[in-house]
């Protein structure tokens, strides 16, 4: 055990580079840049991440909770791998939680709420999905997330916010695996009519669109692996 324990400005340090790791690491994954079953080793990720090996432990345990990552008994850490079987049981447990969020969402939203949501789909609409490269656009993910957050802004409901942000977190890897596949076009429609649903308060129709546009993960992947 250490002599010196750490100051309060060295235990502020530290936990700002777990996250700041957390979060990179969380984005590499979900853009595939850490491709599912890959293997995280820590004296790899501190090269990758420019930081100690504290830090990259810390990052990987909360990745862990939020079901990115996989410790392998003996093995180390790995990228969480995603199974035709896993994505079922994803998408109905998405659309069985929309059915709750969305409605207490759209019933408590209020006029501040709604003009949130218009602001947030009107940013997406603006920014190009995938960039010239034919590579995501990052800035379009960030915004397509804020606007799904800010359909269910709403909802008084902490639990149920933050349970849905992990199962987003998790679609979301299938989703951009096949990014490449979307039509920019039917997408920018797709969320507009979900954003309109939304603000006229029509639950039953924006729980539809949403749980439609979920269901399309079965299709891309079946279309990918054909």
């Amino acid at each position: 055990m250490s002599r010196h324990p750490l100051s309060t400005a060295e235990e502020g340090q530290g936990s700002t580079l777990a996250s700041m790791v957390f979060e990179r690491l969380r984005e590499d994954i979900l853009e595939g840049q850490l491709p599912p079953g890959k293997k995280l080793r820590i004296e790899t990720l501190q090269e990758r991440y420019d930081v100690g090996a504290s830090p990259i432990r810390e990052a990987l345990n909360r990745l862990i909770s939020v079901r990115l990552v996989e410790q392998v008994e003996r093995r180390g850490f790995r990228v969480a791998t995603l199974s035709s079987e896993d994505l079922l049981d994803l998408i109905r447990a998405r659309r069985l939680l929309n059915e709750v969020v969305v409605r207490e969402s759209l019933l408590n939203g209020d006029d501040a709420w709604e003009e949130k949501l218009v602001f947030a789909y009107h940013r997406m609409w603006r920014c190009p999905m995938t960039l010239v490269n034919g590579h995501t656009n990052r800035e379009w993910e960030l915004l397509h997330r804020r606007f799904h957050a800010a359909i269910i802004a709403a909802c008084p409901s902490k639990w149920l916010l933050d349970f849905h942000e992990l199962l987003f977190d998790s679609a979301d890897r299938h989703r951009r695996l096949n990014v490449r596949r979307l039509d920019p076009e039917f997408t920018r429609v797709e969320h507009r009519d979900i954003m309109e649903a939304a603000v006229s308060r029509d639950v039953p129709l924006t729980v539809k669109l949403l749980n439609d546009s979920i269901d399309t993960l079965v299709t891309r992947r079946e279309t990918s692996e054909a």
